[in-house]
């Protein structure tokens, strides 16, 4: 199942590293942009969590919620979150349906390991619209911040 730009977003309930539930329904009426992430505490991963920590501001300021998404625990996540002063939510999908729903799963990663996410990014619109999709297959690359960004602003 491949989701597409103009689709509804499929709808998800995760546990954030603070053990509270976090629901996508529940940011209706506000852009979300989801990151999906491979692994916390990997080199590329903490780039890219700092680089959204470090510009958290220029999504305030366009009424959007970033949440970060990956298979790791919500304890690994919350150590993850705590050791980089990360300023946004982190939510496990450690049983990965999350990521399946969004076609974001790699089968089969380095070292062996299945089911981890794919760095994605996901703009979703106050109706709970997909307006950009970026799904990597390759977990070195970044996200194109810049096309989140001006699609975000776009949006309002």
């Amino acid at each position: 199942m491949n989701i597409m730009v103009g689709e509804k977003a499929p709808l998800f309930t995760l546990y954030d590293q603070d053990k509270n539930q976090v629901s996508l329904d529940s940011f209706r009426g506000q852009s979300v942009v989801l990151f999906f992430f491979p692994l916390a505490f990997s080199s590329v991963c903490t780039e890219e969590m700092c680089i959204l920590r470090d510009t958290i501001e220029d999504f305030a300021k366009l009424d959007t919620k970033v949440l970060a998404i990956s298979v790791d625990s919500l304890y690994t996540l919350k150590a993850f979150r705590n050791a980089q002063g990360y300023n946004f939510p982190m939510l496990s999908d450690f049983n990965k349906e999350t990521a399946r729903s969004y076609d974001c799963l790699h089968e089969e990663f380095s070292y062996n390991m299945r089911g981890v996410a794919k760095r994605s990014a996901f703009v979703i619109d106050k109706a709970g619209l997909i307006r950009y999709r970026e799904v990597l297959d390759i977990p070195s690359e970044m996200p194109n911040f810049v096309a989140v960004k001006a699609i975000l602003e776009g949006l309002t």
